[in-house]
């Protein structure tokens, strides 16, 4: 998978697309899958509706009823020329209202209200205005993992693809980086920029540690570690490569290393491997609870009922939306 966005034209059924992930999931397993996906694909074609799913869904969703996946940017950038009337997001709240920030005409639906993030959830727009009123020679950058209303308070946004170039093209000799505080202080090592950071973390990334990187070495003699830039800065120091969800899976795909090791969410190995059978995944994984509430019975009940609708007041969008822009002109 390269670092933008994939669009997928799956095959009519459920029975054809099993090929897709029979290397992840069990033959004795596929039933339970089988039904929804149908109903999924068919309501698609009713609703003239596509699924954008993140890296960390779950293989039965990301490789059999996506229409388009990848990583925050790339579900950024996608969102703006998606061709359809409704757009479902197989993924958390923030992710969902980018899509809406970038096409308000159009419907956009979230399976579970309740598929948060505690990045997104550690600040608020009125913790930015007073960043700004503390440092005001310095700009904000919003990580897209915030809500509308934190894109709004903000100058323009970033993603962990994109955080050094973002936090360059400011031409300031400072800037205000949040939430993440894990992503500032690896952005601040390969900048000149000062950066001043909010001391939020991702419950998933912040569980890894050092101790753990060393030891799956000493256990599995050859492995390349690949680590997210959430991670904490003492694990990127152990690992081999730090890169975004979609800077992950290209390397995997153009290097084909024999072991490897993904210290990311879950689901992201279980995809990745599906498209390299030739590499052994080693998976000291942490789940994200969030990501894993968006289940196949649940996108097809978002089709089926037209719901959860995500809406944003139109002032905060309009602001939000021109942080979003902003990052993706850079």
């Amino acid at each position: 998978m390269s670092a933008t966005a994939t669009l997928h034209r799956p095959p009519p059924t459920a029975a054809q697309l099993y090929a897709r992930v029979s290397t992840i999931i069990p033959a004795i397993e596929w039933p339970v899958f089988a039904d929804d996906i149908d109903a999924i694909l068919d309501l698609k074609r009713q609703r003239d509706a596509v699924i954008l799913a993140h890296n960390y869904q779950t293989p039965e969703i990301f490789h059999c009823v996506a229409d388009i996946v990848g990583d925050s940017l790339a579900l950024a950038r996608e969102a703006m020329t998606v061709d359809a009337k409704v757009i479902v997001l197989a993924g958390v709240h923030f992710m969902a209202e980018t899509a809406k920030l970038m096409n308000p005409e159009k419907t956009v639906l979230i399976p579970d209200l309740r598929a948060g993030c505690s990045l997104a959830a550690s600040i608020t727009a009125a913790d930015v205005r007073l960043m700004r009123e503390r440092y005001p020679d310095a700009p904000v950058v919003a990580y897209v993992n915030t809500s509308a209303e934190v894109k709004a308070a903000s100058d323009i946004c970033c993603t962990s693809a994109n955080a050094k170039w973002i936090v360059e093209s400011l031409g300031a000799r400072r800037v205000i980086m949040l939430p993440d505080e894990y992503l500032a202080q690896n952005t601040a090592k390969r900048t000149d920029v000062e950066i001043i950071a909010w001391a939020g973390h991702c419950e998933v990334h912040e569980r890894f540690t050092a101790a753990e990187v060393r030891t799956l070495r000493a256990e599995h003699p050859g492995l390349v570690v690949l680590a997210h830039p959430e991670c904490p800065p003492e694990v990127i120091a152990e690992a081999d490569y730090t890169g975004s969800t979609a800077d992950m899976a290209g390397y995997v795909s153009q290097r084909q290393p024999r072991r490897v090791v993904l210290l990311t969410e879950c689901s992201m190995s279980d995809n990745v491997a599906v498209r390299n059978p030739g590499v052994e995944f080693i998976r000291p994984c942490n789940l994200c609870p969030h990501m894993k509430r968006i289940t196949l019975p649940k996108i097809r009940r978002a089709l089926e009922t037209m719901t959860h609708e995500v809406t944003i007041d139109p002032a905060i969008a309009e602001a939000a939306r021109r942080s979003v822009v902003r990052m993706l002109a850079v």
